[in-house]
């Protein structure tokens, strides 16, 4: 993520003597599309939050204010924000929102500034974040399935588009803390003992529909309606279910390929008119998390010895598309997720 100091955003100061909160200090790691919505919707509702992020949000929002862009109304909130990880220091809450090509990187960087009773909120694509983050801190680390179209159209500006809920996991007092934190925000927070069947539930959206749509330059909607589109997507979904299996995984609303059919198609209605965050990523001519989508299968078909080819292909068009593809500027719709 390559966060560094700006002069004028100091890290708060533990010996400030400023007025308290009733509720806790939530620090946003990562404050795009996702972390910007959650974090902004907690901020709205009275939550002492701070955004860590990069230069040009951090100017803005020390110009401007944060502005979150709702469905029913506008509002613009005064957060804290930082682009030095030292910011993380004292926090209560953590949503850890970075791209999963730099969560290595950045758990690692926030470790010192963290302690174990820290409870740090992982909102990434992908289903290894966690593991990540639990290997480099000694947090409490908190699973969550998100379900967000919102875009960022310029720096401290976060657009929402639709839904905006979150299914988090295991049960236990920080998944409680925190649904009761996000319920004081109006944000559906649902907690779930199966969180991985979730997590995959989502993976697999994510993995039959991102490529694609970046690849063919379609939104979702478009995807479900195009007969050979829609045929590519059930593939991908046959070979996605079939390293869910080797794993032991059964994901949510997904017991079998028709089932899990119909639950990636009431996707592509519910969000309809976006493009993905693969596209979105491609269009800006910055990296994407596909290693950790179709990648991710490819290489656990290799593992398993179960040939997964479509998965690969993607896989491999998306990269030889970061490396050499011009930015395409006719995407304009909103983007699920990042």
């Amino acid at each position: 993520m390559n966060l560094k100091i700006m002069p004028d955003s100091p890290a708060p100061n533990p010996n400030s003597t400023a007025p308290t909160s009733p509720w806790p200090r939530v620090v946003v790691v990562g404050a795009g599309a996702v972390g910007g919505y959650f974090g902004g919707r907690l901020a709205r509702a009275g939550v002492p939050v701070t955004l860590i992020g990069r230069p040009a949000l951090i100017e803005a929002v020390h110009r401007s204010g944060f502005c979150l862009e709702m469905l029913a109304c506008s509002e613009t909130l005064q957060v804290k924000a930082s682009c030095d990880m030292s910011a993380a220091h004292g926090a209560d809450i953590v949503l850890f929102c970075v791209k999963t090509i730099d969560t290595l990187a950045v758990a690692k960087e926030l470790a010192p500034f963290i302690t174990p009773t820290t409870i740090v909120l992982c909102l990434q694509n992908g289903v290894e974040n966690v593991f990540t983050i639990q290997a480099c801190t000694q947090a409490v680390v908190v699973q969550a399935v998100v379900y967000l179209a919102a875009s960022v159209p310029q720096p401290g500006v976060v657009k929402h588009h639709g839904r905006g809920d979150l299914i988090i996991g295991p049960t236990g007092v920080a998944a409680s803390r925190l649904q009761t934190l996000f319920q004081h925000a109006g944000v559906t927070c649902q907690i779930s003992d199966e969180i991985e069947g979730h997590l995959w539930e989502k993976f697999i959206c994510n993995c039959s529909l991102n490529a694609i749509s970046a690849l063919s330059h379609r939104t979702y909607g478009e995807i479900g309606e195009q007969a050979e589109a829609w045929q590519l997507v059930k593939a991908v979904i046959q070979e996605t279910l079939q390293i869910a299996a080797a794993q032991g995984i059964i994901p949510s609303n997904m017991r079998d390929l028709r089932e899990a059919t119909a639950t990636v198609r009431k996707l592509t209605r519910q969000i309809a008119g976006a493009y993905s965050s693969t596209a979105q990523d491609l269009r800006r001519n910055k990296p994407t998390e596909i290693d950790s989508l179709n990648g991710f299968i490819a290489r656990q078909g290799q593992k398993f010895g179960i040939p997964v080819p479509v998965n690969q292909a993607l896989y491999s068009l998306v990269k030889s598309a970061e490396a050499q593809s011009p930015p395409i500027q006719h995407l304009s719709k909103d983007v699920m997720d990042r």
